[in-house]
């Protein structure tokens, strides 16, 4: 490998700045450009559970589980971080889809995944903080999930990146991949700024398909509308993310909550400066819908929200690698960029330095669209 490579990267979202970081690592040089500042994106707005429960193909089983295990390492380096925390999930679907919860289940034993199938009144005995009456069932439990708070995570990130010599470009606007003689070259800025590279990432969520599209490569996007509440701080027990039918919700630093669910998508309105809003009392729909879970039902008030596209490729799969129509340039575009942050700036980062493609991403490879 040469130390000498220079890398340019195209977004500030967790993707970006995992795969910038791991590149570092090995010895090159990199540009990180952001369109405007860091997690300001999908990252920032992720409720960021760290799983592969339910079903999926096996290779996106196994590269999540690759995930989760890198995050663990983390973890054990410094259990008391409070950004950082494996604590479990726990799931569990409508009244009267309880035999659909033990298919659940039995799938997730099937392929060797911890998982535990509960009654409402054993839940106390695994996991703090719940309040049962909210299952009308059963539920899963499953041990060895846990959750991450991005933005802290990209912070934590950004300073080894500053410390290896990054070079940070914030607030760049909309970039494109340059490209000479059919290879990418490196990067314009929206005013104009270019940035030489050898190899180019695009990362940058649900707008990699816009960013690659003019390269003459089409990438399928499914990417909804949704959005991310942060709580006022509130006294709770709570360690486990939960996914319930009417709300997901996980701890956050500061003895606040993490909202999350689709029902209020309609809800959404865009305008037509790329700007979101929701009716102030929908949002607070969710925060009542997310204290019936909580042991105590306390009041949650909601401290602010972000709104915007959840990245999801066409198919629902991962989309990782060199675009086979322009050499040189590389993309990361897919739903589960929490679970898969830390691995997938790993294995691409290799690919980008040595030109060997990595057998756990033979499956996501963006010209399986061609």
């Amino acid at each position: 490998m040469s130390s000498t490579k220079h890398v340019a990267v195209i977004g500030g979202g967790i993707l970006g700045v995992s795969t910038a970081v791991h590149l570092l690592r090995q010895g090159a040089s990199v540009t990180l450009l952001t369109e405007q500042g860091l997690a300001s994106e999908a990252t920032g707005r992720s409720l960021s559970w760290l799983n592969s429960a339910g079903e999926r193909s096996t290779p996106y089983h196994q590269l999540r589980l690759a995930g989760v295990d890198r995050y663990r390492t983390l973890f054990a380096a410094d259990p008391s971080r409070e950004w950082l925390q494996f604590g479990g999930g726990l799931m569990w679907n409508a009244a009267g889809q309880g035999e659909a919860t033990k298919a659940r289940h039995a799938y997730e034993k099937s392929v060797g995944y911890d998982s535990q199938l509960l009654a409402p009144e054993e839940i106390a005995s695994v996991t703090p903080g719940i309040d049962s009456s909210a299952v009308p069932e059963n539920a899963i439990f499953n041990p060895g999930e846990g959750w991450v708070s991005l933005p802290d995570l990209v912070n934590f990130l950004m300073e080894e990146f500053h410390a290896l010599g990054g070079q940070l470009v914030l607030n760049a606007g909309k970039a494109s991949v340059m490209v000479h003689d059919g290879r990418a070259t490196g990067v314009e800025t929206a005013g104009g700024e270019t940035y030489p590279a050898d190899a180019v990432l695009v990362a940058c969520g649900a707008a990699t398909p816009a960013v690659v599209k003019p390269l003459g490569v089409e990438i399928p996007n499914g990417s909804p509308v949704s959005m991310l509440v942060i709580t006022k701080p509130v006294e709770h027990q709570v360690t486990t993310v939960m996914n319930t039918p009417r709300a997901a919700i996980r701890p956050n630093p500061g003895n606040t909550f993490a909202l999350d669910h689709d029902w209020y998508e309609e809800s959404i309105t865009e305008h037509a400066d790329g700007t979101f809003t929701i009716p102030d009392d929908v949002v607070q729909e969710l925060a009542d819908e997310s204290s019936k879970l909580i042991a105590g039902n306390p009041e949650l008030k909601p401290a602010s929200w972000k709104i915007g596209y959840k990245p999801i490729p066409g198919d629902g799969e991962p989309v990782f690698g060199e675009l086979g129509q322009v050499p040189g340039c590389f993309v990361a575009f897919t739903h589960s960029g929490a679970t898969l942050g830390l691995i997938a700036g790993e294995l691409l980062s290799g690919e980008i330095l040595s030109g060997e493609k990595h057998p756990m991403l033979a499956t996501f490879r963006p010209g399986r669209f061609s």
